[in-house]
Order: C-alpha cells, then structure tokens, then sequence
C-alpha cells in the first residue's frame, strides 16, 4: 500500500466503495467495532451476508460483561423484549444452587436475555446511528491483496443482486465468524491446541419463560432406559419472556466419544427426562434443533497480520471457561476499534503497521492468562470421573461456588476487589498466555 493510497482516503472516484475500514460480518463482534469507529469520526463499510433481523444459533443469555457493553453503545433494555436476570441457577449432583451476580463497581449487576433473531439488528442498528454504513445480502468471497506488498487492500464480493463488487479500504476487519473465510484466504487456521465446543438449542413453549436466573445443568441424565445414564456436556434453561425458554447443551472436545456423538439425540433424550409440566415435549417446541461450533481459547491466531484484524469468533475468542462468546466478541471490537482509530491518526505506514500489531498483545494482555486456565479446565471437565467428584462434593460448597462464579464468568474487580478477585486475577496473570 503506497504513502498516497494511505492518505487520500477523502479523495475517492467511488465513494460507496471504498472506506477508510471495511468490516465483514454484522455479528456482535462486527457492529461493536463498526459503533466504536464510527463514533470516533471513521468511514466504516459494514458487509453483512445476510438480511436482519435473522436466525442464529445461540444459547440468548448475557452475563454483566455483555451488558456492561451493550451499556458502552447507548442500548436501552426498557422495551419489552429484554428480560433481566439476577444470576446463575446450578443443578447437578442432586443440589440446587442459585448465585446472584456478584456486586461490583465495574459491571452491571444483572445479566440479559434477548434472542439473537432481532438483538444483532439492534447492535447493527447502533453502529449505523452512529455513522457506519451497512450493506446487507452481500457476501464477501475474497480479499484483495495489493500486487507490491501483498497486504490486504479490501474484499471481493457479491452485491444483493449476485453481481461482483469490489471494496477498498486500507484495514480490513474479519468479524465473520468461526469459519472465517478471509482469514482461512490468508493462511490463518484454526489451532489443534485449542478447545473447541459445539452448541445446540431450541425452543420451547413453556412456564418457566420469564425466570429471572439462568439455570445450568451440570448433569444431563437420560431417564430413558431401564437405568439412568450421564450424558456428555452440560445444558441449559434460558427464559426468553415471550412464552418460550432458549433450552440447549454444549459439548467439549475433551468429552469422549466426541465427534460420534449426535448432539441433536442428546438434547432431545434430556428435554424428555424433565418434567412434563415445563413444556419441553416435541408438541411444544417452536422450531428445529440447531447447533454451531464454539471456537475457544483464541484458536485461531494471529489476531493481525498484513492488513486483516481478526474479532469474534473469527479469532476463536469464545470464553473456555462457560462458552461465553458474546461478551468477548464486543469487547474484542471495542479493543479493536481503540487500537485502529491510534494506527490511523498516525502519520506514517511504518507508525500505523507498529501500531496495528499491538492488537495481539492487547488481546493477550487482557485474556491470555485468563483463556490458559480455561484449557485447563476443559481438560478437566471432559474428565467425567472428575465431574462426578466435583458435582458431589464442590457443589454443596456455596462458597466455593461463588468463587465458581467470578472464575467461570471473568467477574472480578480489576484492581479493588475481596479476596476472592484477588486470587482469580493473580491466577489469571501467573499464568502464561500462550
């Protein structure tokens, strides 16, 4: 990329086509980041592959982290489409535990429910408010590589009508999901070294739709048979209040027999152990069973490299600890965003590329510790003698359970805090971000 095509962003024959960042995916991660920039003064080109408001594969609950960055983009949640929650519910081990968040000054005390049908609309909605430019129906087949540096210059791709367009611009942003395309174009592939998860839910129309806890299932047993059996990964029940619950289960790679396993089957073998007055029978299900890959762990690196910043799911920033994925996807745009509107402002390539390349570390700097103790964990949890132990008598510990809480949602103070924060955050920095 030559000093003048850097420069002269304001100087353009086609306007609509070029910007000064160019963002693939409307997701939660590509919308925080189009928001940030664009309320920073930038031309953001926002390239979404399909029309909202749409369906996606997702469990629908927030924890604080989300919600603190939904706050961040001057979201309101008092239509009725959002329902709050006060915390987790655990079920396992024959115990039933309720935790409410935890009180702290850096997060909001509540968690949210909103299905991913419209709460991706109202994230794009925010970025396009704020000045980002969205294209919907457009896919994005392919980068542009300057000829010279062979950096990333824009993407190939496809109008809502199936005729090839190009879009140029000197950043170009992958928040287009766990297969990403654009990085896969450049050689950026997933890592084996990292844990992957798959999710599958559906929905029911139940009583239970307006409960303010988020339940988790430790233990999924099939009553089926003529003896009961554990079942692989761990479920839950997410009231909607619509009249339906969000009922799914996630499955580590750590578990055995993993890529046998029909997840499908599995969620529906557990639905039919629940009790019938919940609704969660075949006759009341609203919609098919759907399922999507959870890339934890940063299992996809780098997160920059010749002009193309991975965010989201893209860069495998699902949280190993709960499968948490869109808090990270949000924060990682914000981060993101910081970072692009320093390298931008600065005078020379060489300043902007230095400046660029501290996305990874930014990255680490704030996760890496946190996410290796996370594949320690996975490791552990896939173990399901150590999950029969750990429902059994970690369970009834409602101290350690809280402590359970902050490590497995990432909810601490990050300077002030008890002694729980304090030992969660030095854990997470003694540990080494590989």
């Amino acid at each position: 990329m030559s000093e003048t095509a850097a420069t002269s962003l304001s100087v353009r024959d086609t306007p609509e086509l070029e910007a000064d960042v160019i963002i693939v995916g409307a997701g939660p991660a590509g919308s925080t980041t189009a928001y940030h920039l664009a309320q920073a003064g930038l031309d953001v080109l926002l390239l979404e592959k399909t029309s909202f408001p749409r369906e996606k594969v997702c469990g629908d609950g927030l924890t604080p982290r989300a919600v603190k960055q939904l706050a961040a983009m001057g979201v309101s949640f008092d239509d009725k489409g959002w329902i709050r929650n006060r915390g987790l519910r655990i079920i396992g081990g024959g115990v039933r535990l309720e935790l409410p968040w935890p009180d702290l000054a850096e997060y909001p005390g509540f968690g949210l429910v909103r299905t991913r049908y419209d709460f991706d609309r109202i994230l794009a909605d925010q970025a396009v408010s704020a000045g980002a430019r969205l294209c919907e129906n457009t896919t994005v087949t392919a980068p542009i590589l300057d000829a010279r540096t062979d950096r990333v210059a824009g993407v190939q791709a496809k109008n809502p009508h199936g005729e090839p367009v190009s879009y140029r611009a000197p950043l170009v942003i992958a928040a287009d999901g766990n297969s990403s395309r654009l990085a896969v174009a450049l050689g950026i592939r997933r890592r084996d070294d990292r844990p992957m998860g798959v999710a599958v839910r559906t929905y029911f129309t139940s009583p239970r739709h307006d409960d303010d806890f988020l339940e988790s299932w430790l233990e999924l047993w099939d009553n089926s048979g003529a003896k009961n059996v554990l079942l692989p990964g761990y479920g839950w029940v997410f009231g909607v209040g619509d009249g339906t619950c969000n009922v799914g289960l996630g499955i580590l790679d750590s578990s055995a027999g993993f890529r046998e396993i029909d997840y499908r089957k599995l969620l529906r073998l557990w639905t039919a152990s629940m009790p019938e007055e919940w609704g969660f029978t075949e006759e009341r299900q609203r919609g098919p069973i759907r399922g999507a890959a959870l890339p934890m762990g940063f299992n996809r690196t780098p997160h920059y490299t010749r002009g193309l910043m991975l965010v989201g799911d893209a860069g495998g920033m699902v949280n190993p600890f709960n499968g948490e994925g869109i808090a990270y996807a949000m924060e990682a745009g914000h981060i993101a965003a910081d970072v692009v509107v320093q390298a931008l402002s600065r005078p020379t390539v060489q300043a902007r590329e230095r400046t660029l390349h501290r996305y990874p570390q930014v990255l680490s700097d704030a996760y890496g510790g946190y996410y290796t103790l996370g594949r320690c964990f996975v490791k552990m949890i896939g173990n399901p003698d150590f999950m029969k132990l750990a429902t059994r008598y970690g369970l009834p510990q409602r101290t350690l359970m809280k402590f359970m809480l902050k490590m497995l949602a990432n909810l601490t103070e990050p300077s002030r805090g008890d002694a729980m924060d304090r030992v969660i955050n030095g854990m997470s920095k003694m540990a080494p971000a590989a």
